[in-house]
């Protein structure tokens, strides 16, 4: 898949002006603890400009004021532990998209979160420490499902999935593409595979969606902190507004490479959420 859009994925990233926020949906990222929330906050910043509705950070007690000093259109609840965001879900049924991984943690606090957001069989976004946390317990990778999108590098790929991912050289497009696959079908949820060249796989999928930036002198500046998170936010944000698992792993991750296109040599993380409203511009959306 190259990097331009056809214009029927761009028809799905428009809004009309008969729509509300809620006809976008509510997207909840999950932060962790305080000095520590900087990758959660790209999360939400993304899924907020990428075109969700309402975007709400949840973070634990100690975090919220940190959070609140650098947010302004997100929203802030507290979720200090796994009761928090069960209470939170049920009373905000508006809620159908989270964000789970971004600096959270993986101590047993934080796992007990993740076992919550998986019980609500919500659409989520698994990345960083959620990938961890499910690594270090198997039981927890048994509750994922087909609205869950894992958003692993090979590091996370290695570690989620032994024995399939590129634990030797040279490590081909056709074995990636078999390994996101068969990591697709084994964990039940969508595999966004990332790399230079992302392989993004459905269970039981009947072709698996490459997107190579390879050849692509700016995609390299992705190799920045925090540019996986952005992604994980975007994903999110499209999950919000009612994009199916699949499709928005594989337009997140379009318009993650695009914006870095735009933006060229010397990005950092920060800025790929705010060159969004100006590649949508240019996508005529």
């Amino acid at each position: 898949m190259s990097l331009e859009m056809t214009p029927a994925q761009i028809d799905l990233l428009r809004k009309r002006p008969d729509q509300h926020k809620y006809s976008h949906g509510s997207a909840l990222v999950l932060s962790g603890p305080a000095y520590r929330t900087g990758a959660a906050r790209l999360a939400a910043m993304a899924a907020l400009r990428v075109g969700a509705g309402v975007v709400t950070l949840g973070a634990p007690q100690d975090a919220l004021p940190e959070c609140a000093a650098q947010l302004t259109g997100i929203m802030l609840r507290e979720v200090s532990e796994a009761l928090d965001l069960s209470l939170i879900l049920a009373e905000d049924k508006r809620i159908n998209a989270l964000c789970i991984g971004p600096g959270f943690g993986v101590e047993r606090a934080q796992g007990a979160v993740l076992r919550a957001v998986l019980t609500a069989q919500r659409a989520v976004v698994l990345d960083a420490d959620a990938l961890s946390l499910m690594a270090q317990d198997r039981e927890v990778f048994t509750m994922m499902h087909e609205a869950c999108v894992l958003t692993p590098h090979a590091g996370e790929f290695r570690r989620l999935f032994p024995g399939l991912g590129e634990d030797r050289s040279p490590f081909t497009l056709e074995e990636k593409k078999d390994a996101t696959q068969r990591a697709a079908d084994l964990s039940g949820a969508v595999v966004l595979y990332k790399g230079a060249q992302t392989t993004v796989a459905a269970p039981n999928g009947e072709e698996v969606w490459v997107l190579d930036t390879g050849a692509e002198p700016s995609a390299a500046w992705l190799a920045t902190a925090g540019a996986g998170d952005v992604l994980a936010g975007m994903i999110t944000g499209l999950l919000a507004r009612g994009f199916a698992p699949d499709v928005a792993a594989q337009t997140g991750a379009q318009l993650h490479a695009m914006a870095a296109k735009m933006l060229g040599a010397g990005l950092i993380a920060e800025d790929l959420p705010q060159q969004i409203p100006y590649l949508y511009r240019d996508l005529g959306v």
